[in-house]
């Protein structure tokens, strides 16, 4: 059984701490938070252990791995902090904003011996598993193009002294909290990312780095591709569509998928749920405890954040097309 500690107990940290209680290789039984007064009851239901000490926990020799859900631009350091302590590190995403960043990173995981996972659990939403199967068949035929619409206003209205609105760590609008689950999922489906062109506007938000961005995107293979996604339209949009020229498939939710064979009859219907946040720190715990790899592999965690740096290059460029590393 692996034991983690918890840095960053706000609501996404506290989803990650509840998606492993079940969990037969992983547990939770520390937390750190700069705010310890506002996570009591939460600590006290799941049994952690609260401090505010990031390096406390890494002196701590009962704790084999620490989860991070905290500001982007502090991962590289605290990766790397946690490789030297001899620490697992499983790093929400983006895993880092710059391809630089990624591979040092990476770099002194590999150094050290321990496990590195990364907060791409949308590969194994059920709806995403359904798609990789279909696109993966020889009736789906050749991919032509895909596109992905990730929008919603549950963020419109954080703070602009939240980390979450500071111009270094929200780049291009929602691409670092949203757009990259769809950059991510274009990997996963269809295969590397050779270019892209990106717009970011800022329409209505007080946000320094836009409410709204497009992007245009070409595949290694030849395929093509789009990207939108707003932080302020009303309820929650995800779609993710993939055509090809003997069939097209989308995922509308967690769970949701239609698929249009060659007699051009659409069919929607639902995939049953999983706790797919829970398998995802369980590839990690599995690569840990030496029983297994991680989902994703280092070429693929470092293309997703080159994808996303190029994305972020272009959109200061005014839409530059810009070749992925």
């Amino acid at each position: 059984m692996l034991n983690a500690a918890m840095i960053g107990l706000g609501w996404w940290g506290k989803e990650l701490v509840r998606s492993a209680h079940d969990s037969k290789l992983m547990r939770f039984t520390r937390g750190v938070t700069l705010e310890p007064e506002t996570v009591r009851d939460f600590a006290r239901e799941m049994n952690l252990g609260i401090g505010t000490s990031y390096e406390d926990v890494l002196a701590d020799r009962s704790i084999d791995a620490v989860v991070l859900a905290t500001p982007h631009s502090k991962h590289r350091q605290q990766v790397e902090a946690a490789a030297a302590a001899g620490k697992h590190v499983f790093c929400e995403k983006p895993f880092a904003l710059t391809v630089a960043d990624a591979q040092a990173a990476i770099a002194a995981c590999r150094k050290a011996g321990v496990a590195l996972g990364v907060g791409h659990n949308r590969r194994l939403w059920p709806s995403m598993v359904k798609l990789k199967e279909v696109v993966s068949s020889p009736a789906f035929g050749t991919i032509m193009f895909a596109e992905g619409n990730y929008s919603h206003d549950i963020l419109a209205n954080t703070p602009l002294d939240n980390w979450r609105s500071a111009p270094q760590e929200t780049k291009a609008g929602g691409m670092t909290g949203m757009g990259i689950h769809l950059l991510d999922g274009f990997s996963f489906l269809i295969g590397p990312m050779a270019r892209v062109s990106a717009l970011s506007t800022k329409r209505i938000l007080p946000f320094e780095s836009g409410d709204t961005t497009q992007v245009m995107l070409s595949f290694r293979n030849g395929a093509t591709g789009t990207i939108a996604t707003s932080l302020k339209t009303p309820g929650f949009v995800w779609r993710l569509a993939i055509y090809g020229s003997g069939m097209w498939v989308e995922s509308l939710s967690e769970t949701k998928v239609t698929i249009c064979c060659r007699d051009g009859k659409p069919e929607t219907f639902d995939v049953p749920q999983t706790n797919h946040i829970g398998a995802n720190l369980d590839s990690f715990a599995a690569a840990a405890l030496g029983q297994g790899k991680f989902q994703i592999d280092d070429a693929g965690i470092v293309h997703t954040v080159a994808a996303l740096e190029a994305v972020f290059d272009s959109a200061e460029r005014n839409g530059a097309w810009r070749d992925i590393a």
